[in-house]
């Protein structure tokens, strides 16, 4: 058995109003495949062009580890030269990865290989964020604590993106507290004896390919697999929906420092009560008895 996921509808170009009518306002996801044909990136960008502008860049990586009580919100598990980290995706597998990479401080010369496609929204200029990740890596099922509107452009191979809409939250084993699902279901081959609800959850699926570009509306769900070694690029505008800015606030100003508060005070204590709640809330809303 697997998930119930639908194709994401995919064209080769759109414009604006028609992005607008059909996918902005609706809120629903689509991709586009030669939005980038025109960007410099599309010819240049690959592993060794980054090697090549940015080898010298100490980076920090992730893995694919349970959180832990003493860890920082998005603190980095390793560090190491940008030319050695690609060298790494190149050779083998790895479960490093590389999250929210700032190029417009980090690798300015990459600003000028992009634009900012003009679909109607207002995309924040300075926070185009990259991500890397090697073969079979995989991104845990999250959505973005600002509740944006995300344009997620890949390049250099192929990723497989599950997403799901805001609504099927109920069915995704949420931690309490956070922006994850219990980080130790596989959403690429599901246990469903021990993650039932995940029956009920009905959510969308894409491959992207170089060069094309994936939308997800706001407060959407997302689980990345990298089939082969490759990065992506992410622009993003803040929430249209008033109640998604208000739930934005909320966890830019509350939720993030309280959870880090009781991981200090509790320990690994409330990592674990919140991964056993995310079981208990679950199954009590849907009625499902263990």
């Amino acid at each position: 058995m697997q998930l119930n996921l639908k194709q994401i509808p995919r064209v080769s170009t759109i414009s604006k109003d028609d992005f607008i009518k059909n996918y902005l306002k609706p809120q629903r996801p689509v991709v586009i495949e030669k939005l980038t044909q025109d960007w410099p990136a599309y010819k240049k960008w690959n592993l060794e062009y980054i090697k090549q502008v940015a080898g010298d860049k100490t980076v920090p990586l992730y893995d694919d580890r349970p959180v832990k009580h003493d860890e920082g919100f998005n603190q980095a598990h390793a560090e190491m030269k940008m030319s050695e980290y690609v060298d790494l995706l190149k050779k083998k597998p790895t479960n490093f990865r590389i999250f929210l990479y700032n190029i417009m401080s980090e690798v300015p010369v990459l600003q000028t290989d992009f634009k900012f496609p003009k679909l109607g929204m207002r995309l924040i200029k300075g926070l185009p964020m990259m991500f890397f990740g090697g073969t079979d890596s995989k991104v845990f099922m999250h959505f973005d604590i600002d509740f944006t509107n995300i344009l997620h452009f890949h390049f250099h191979g192929k990723k497989r993106c599950v997403i799901f809409p805001p609504d099927q939250s109920p069915y995704l084993y949420r931690v309490p507290h956070s922006l994850i699902a219990r980080e130790d279901i596989d959403f690429s081959n599901p246990d469903f004896e021990k993650w039932p609800a995940l029956k009920q959850a009905q959510g969308f699926v894409c491959e992207l390919n170089h060069g094309e570009m994936l939308y997800m509306p706001e407060g959407y769900w997302h689980y990345m697999h990298y089939l082969t070694p490759g990065f992506s690029i992410s622009l993003r505008s803040y929430p249209r929906k008033i109640k998604n800015l208000s739930k934005a606030l909320y966890n830019l100003l509350f939720m993030r420092h309280y959870d880090n508060f009781m991981r200090k005070r509790k320990g690994q204590e409330w990592i674990d009560y919140k991964n056993e709640k995310a079981i208990i809330r679950t199954h009590e809303n849907l009625n499902i008895k263990e």
